[in-house]
């Protein structure tokens, strides 16, 4: 009885017909699939969503499909990109569609069309944190309504349609509202003063009803912005126009999704500088978390909404100089005790830790960073703090819930440091039963009952007050207007935190790098063990998840490091030094068969190292007689490497072995680089795990291995190379990036950056187009093969201009360090047939960044070293010591300072004003001051809420030191 119940209440029911209709243009072999929450749409199972059926209407492709709801139906849908088993190719980025029925359409029998458009990444991005809590935060206090369907007209069968407008549009500034207009006399005829007003109803979205007589069909209509003081904005593009189906004579209802105003797009400019870099009156040797404040201010009045730094995770893997690397994370969750302000540790400093503080203060305050002492300095005074105030602190109420929010990383994190320092190295390899990882074993080595807890919860002490003073400079930031971005590094050193808690999720006998680019001609290898995608898609890749929403806390933006690793990634085993002979994983090799096919037989000849006496008399001359016998076997007419010198690390292990002994005839240096050039003298690489598959090795035709092949064995060798380098591989990483990508995307709201530097396959921009994400443009790295030097003028708007990065020589090091290719830029780009001056002058600086802030980029974001160049008095300090890394030199020390301090910037009133004149000037955005003003005193007001809310008793006094702090900036 209750079926048939149920089945009698079904057919009684009534029903609203809902039509979608969307242009998109698909491939062969594609459909659309509409999905959505109720079962009507799939439950979000897309096999099971709503096909839909193309049709040509002038030059789009209209897909359309149809399906009965009840009339209380409410629900979100996403449009998504199908083959013809409904598996998923591609879907729409940005918010959930949402959906819910007015109350007119209740009686049921009405079809209720719903006209949207595809959501690309770009409409997404002003929902992202960069722009919906900083830039267009303003939005948040405008007045939400819905807008009700007051039918003035008599809606006649036949003679009226309801048109729903609805429009995005994140930046509306105060007393301007939102309007249609258009050719109907409901619209205005064209005029504002009589066209639809929209209401605004939140995240950006403004809407409307409107009911237009059918005799007005077509209509041609745009939206427009109309201030309070009469001035009109009109979008930019063609003309919309709405159509109907005039053989219909029932009454049409007719909702619009027009995407977004279309109005000149925003854009924004930068500061780029590494958190070490920064200098103040008040740091300890370095820059730190609480000087951002500082920086935030000055970035401000120079007319900046951005501030980026380089990667703030702790790197503290040799307790040496080598850890002032900052891509190489211990921990990709854990903050550096470097940037540790040890000031504000404590209200009730003794005297004697002040004195200390103050001696180091002179001490450490140097050209450059020295991490060694700033490290030892800084953990030895904290030390002292926290054995004083550890049980005030450990037992705060704001300590517990810092701890109980991440004590998934912070244990584990804590454990790695005391079992780092107790086996002196972070090798995890040697520590005997603490090799292998488990959750018991952890909960044992930070019990409460061990005698070494107090070093375990020192750990966790620092990242406590590092995470306050992040999170303290993260909201000045955004209370003053300006986007924190962030950086996230392609890889993590193999003796980490992450590697010893999750190692399958890393393939530990391989090596990542880049192959041979501007930076590098012989590749670089970084020495991070390469992703296992595989095993971290089986948890939908949880430990990326993690990693992102841990920097969401900090960043309302960031840098994906090397974004094109998660397309490909440049894989080198581990006993490589160099980074040449490497492949792209993943990637379609060369299979023996293949290579059969084409008349390829004798694979030991060319995958073995190829080296004839020529070659060793030709390298070492004289000497070629003493260097064969250490290193190489004769074989018939050549010879072989011998088994304890045939990879780079153990040719390199026997040169150190025999320089003790006094045995090399020449440099170590020259050696290993000889013998590394022949022992890379090959022209096919053979894959350690699956023997009958092969990979061309990067640049085979430069090597003298290739150059004695017969002509049939150059010309397919050559043909293979192009293929698996150039066409291949397309598909397969164009997937790849469509797996993981998203993944990140979605782990946050903060807005996404892809340094797309280097060797960029043809899939990847369309790929970065597709899901939002903003690409990275270098002036003298043009992604054009055919031009020496890019032009900002003719950069897309979904990218980062710059002159500079930090991997690369500043503006004015760049400027001295080639004359040739000075006069070239001078005539070239500048448009000069004058001798250039042989320094960047103030004026050379001036006509460079003024290129930038000009190109239709949505960001524009400068090295400060290149914005100082605008003023001769900066540029005392030599060119070549401004540059933060040497992508050359794996081992290069990290420790670039500024030579001015961040409180003397602020006083020069004349280089803020130069820099913000060509800011405004160029059409970008810039921070209004005293609005800036304005939101800080709310936010400073909701910060000290929530730490009074968090913090009992003795931990008030505390507390005035980071407030403090504020009001010195401020």
């Amino acid at each position: 009885m209750a079926n048939l119940g149920s089945s009698s209440a079904t057919k009684s029911m009534k029903s609203v017909k809902l039509k979608f209709r969307i242009p998109y243009f698909t491939e062969w072999g594609q459909r659309l699939v509409v999905c959505g929450s109720e079962p009507t749409l799939g439950s979000w199972n897309v096999k099971k969503g709503l096909l839909l059926s193309p049709f040509h209407q002038g030059d789009e492709l209209i897909w359309t499909g149809t399906v009965a709801v009840p009339c209380r139906f409410c629900c979100e849908y996403s449009y998504y990109v199908v083959d013809d088993a409904k598996n998923v190719l591609r879907w729409e980025m940005g918010n959930k569609r949402k959906l819910i029925l007015p109350p007119l359409l209740q009686e049921g029998g009405q079809t209720l069309e719903l006209h949207d458009l595809w959501q690309t990444g770009g409409d997404a991005l002003p929902f992202r944190s960069a722009f919906k809590d900083v830039i267009f935060c303003k939005g948040s206090t405008l007045n939400i309504d819905r807008p009700e369907v007051i039918l003035q007209d008599k809606l006649d069968q036949g003679e009226s349609v309801l048109v729903h407008f609805k429009i995005c549009c994140p930046n509306v500034e105060e007393g301007t509202s939102v309007y249609v207009i258009g050719s109907s006399t409901k619209l205005g005829n064209w005029n504002v003063q009589d066209g639809l007003k929209l209401q605004y109803t939140g995240e950006y979205i403004w809407e409307a009803y409107c009911v237009i007589p059918r005799s007005d069909f077509p209509i041609k209509y745009k939206y427009c912005k109309y201030g309070k003081n009469g001035c009109l904005s009109l979008e930019i593009g063609s003309t919309r126009e709405l159509s109907i189906d005039s053989s219909k004579s029932q009454l049409q209802y007719i909702f619009l999704s027009d995407g977004m105003l279309r109005e000149m797009p925003w854009r924004g400019a930068g500061v780029a500088i590494p958190m070490f870099s920064v200098r103040s009156e008040v740091d300890l040797g370095v820059g730190e978390f609480l000087d951002l404040k500082l920086l935030v201010d000055w970035a401000v009045e120079s007319g900046f909404h951005l501030v980026q730094l380089l990667p703030i995770n702790d790197t503290s893997v040799h307790g040496m100089w080598w850890d002032s690397y900052p891509y190489s994370s211990l921990s990709v969750f854990a903050l550096h005790p470097l940037y540790l302000r040890v000031q504000a540790l404590s209200e009730n400093m003794p005297e004697d830790i002040k004195n200390e503080i103050r001696n180091a203060k002179e001490r450490l305050d140097g050209k450059d960073v020295d991490y060694e002492a700033t490290m030892a300095t800084k953990l030895s005074i904290a030390k002292k703090v926290f054995m004083q105030e550890k049980d005030l602190i450990l037992n705060s109420s704001s300590f517990h819930k810092f701890f109980s929010a991440n004590k998934d990383w912070l244990k584990p994190y804590a454990a790695f440091c005391f079992l780092r320092d107790f086996f002196e190295t972070s090798d995890h390899s040697q520590w005997g039963r603490f090799s292998n990882y488990s959750k018991d074993k952890l909960e044992k080595l930070v019990s409460k009952d061990t005698s070494h807890y107090d070093a375990i919860c020192f750990h966790y002490y620092v990242q406590f007050h590092l995470h306050l003073q992040l999170s303290e400079a993260a909201a000045y930031a955004r209370a003053k207007g300006v986007i924190l971005k962030g950086d996230l590094p392609i890889g993590v050193d193999r003796n980490s935190v992450d590697t010893w808690v999750y190692p399958n999720l890393f393939r530990m006998n391989t090596s990542t790098g880049a192959p041979p680019d501007y930076f590098d001609k012989n590749g670089q290898n970084w020495g991070f063990p390469t992703y296992n995608w595989e095993e971290m898609s089986k948890d939908n890749y949880a430990w990326w998840r993690a990693r992102l929403t841990q920097m969401g806390k900090y960043f309302t933006a960031y840098r994906i490091d090397h974004i094109l690793g998660f397309f490909r990634i440049w894989e080198l085993p581990d006993h490589a030094m160099t980074g040449l002979i490497g492949k792209f994983r993943p990637s379609i090799p060369l299979s023996q068969e293949e290579l059969e096919r084409e008349g390829i037989w004798d694979f030991d000849r060319l995958t073995r190292p190829y080296v004839r006496k020529e070659f060793l008399q030709e390298k070492f001359g004289d000497s070629w007689t003493l260097i064969v016998p250490t290193f190489l076997n004769e074989y018939l007419d050549r010879y072989e490497f011998k088994e304890d010198c045939n990879t780079e690390k153990k040719i390199a292990a026997k040169l150190k072995s025999c320089a003790e002994k006094s045995l090399l005839p020449e440099s170590e240096d020259k050696i290993r680089h000889d013998l590394f050039d022949l022992l890379k003298n090959i022209v096919l690489i053979r894959d350690p795990e699956y023997a009958r598959n092969f990979y061309p090795r990067f640049n085979l035709e430069d090597t003298s291995s290739f150059r004695d092949l017969d002509d049939h064995s150059k010309n397919v060798l050559k043909r293979l190379y192009y293929d698996y380098y150039f066409h291949r591989q397309e598909k397969l990483w164009q997937q790849n990036a469509l797996k993981t990508l998203p993944v990140l995307l979605n782990s946050s709201d903060m807005l996404a950056c892809g340094e797309d530097l280097g060797l960029i396959p043809a899939c990847v921009h369309p790929v970065m187009q597709e899901l939002g994400l903003i690409g990275l443009r270098i002036q003298r790295m043009p992604s054009e093969p055919d031009l020496e030097f890019g032009f900002p003028s003719q950069y897309s708007y979904m990218t980062v201009c710059a002159p500079s990065c930090h991997d690369c020589s500043t503006l004015r090091a760049w400027w001295e360090e080639d004359e040739e290719r000075r006069h070239r830029f001078f005539n070239s780009v500048m448009g000069s047939d004058e001798l250039p001056p042989t320094q960047c002058v103030p004026d050379v600086a001036y006509f460079i960044i003024r290129q930038h802030v000009e190109a239709p980029s949505m960001w524009a974001i400068f090295p400060l070293q290149d914005l100082l160049a605008l003023k001769e008095e900066y540029t005392t300090r030599p060119a070549a010591e401004e540059t933060i890394n040497d992508p050359t030199n794996p081992k290069h020390y990290w420790r670039y300072r500024v030579h001015v301090t961040m409180e003397s910037l602020m006083k020069d009133e004349e280089l803020k004003a130069t820099i913000k004149d060509l800011i405004r000037g160029s059409g970008r955005s810039y921070p209004p001051i005293g609005e800036a003003e304005k939101q800080l005193s709310q936010e400073t007001a909701a910060i000290a809420l929530e730490k009074k809310h968090h913090v009992s008793g003795p931990e008030m006094t505390r507390n005035g030191v980071l407030q403090k702090e504020s009001a010195g900036v401020m």
